[in-house]
């Protein structure tokens, strides 16, 4: 039923919980699961300097393939043989994973309830909820 799961991350607590849900999930549907990580691409419009916007962006790569990493661990720590793939892209958050479930054909997002920034559903809205309001495929939240 759920053969395409994607599993966006930041590598929150309540994305790690997600990881554990998605891989029970690829385990009992035989599935693959993507674990995908955005860099948002709008946080670098702060930075003015060339040297240090590239830096910056350096950084936040290390920073993304490391939560890339620490998720397909915890996927493979439940079962061994599951199907993983990681991948990280550049863009703005919501758009980004919208437009990969839509491109790559995904049959389930499974992703935690909020991220790192807890005033971010406050201010601007969660990503969670914006992803479940639009996306093509059904989203199971996990807290």
């Amino acid at each position: 039923m759920y053969k395409k799961i994607l599993l966006p991350t930041d590598g929150s607590k309540y994305a790690k919980k997600a990881a554990k849900h998605a891989a029970w999930i690829a385990e009992k549907s035989s599935g693959e699961i993507i674990v995908l990580n955005v860099i948002d691409t709008s946080t670098l419009l702060g930075v003015s300097l060339e040297d240090t916007m590239i830096q910056y962006k350096k950084l936040m790569e290390m920073e993304a393939s490391e939560i890339l990493h620490e998720t397909k661990k915890i996927i493979k720590e439940f079962n061994e043989d599951l199907k993983v793939k990681t991948k990280l892209k550049e863009g703005h958050v919501v758009n980004t994973i919208l437009d990969y479930i839509k491109e790559n054909k995904i049959d389930l997002v499974v992703m935690g309830a909020s991220g790192k920034g807890g005033l971010d559903r406050l201010l601007l809205g969660s990503v969670s909820e914006k992803i479940t309001r639009h996306a093509t495929c059904p989203v199971l939240i996990v807290h």
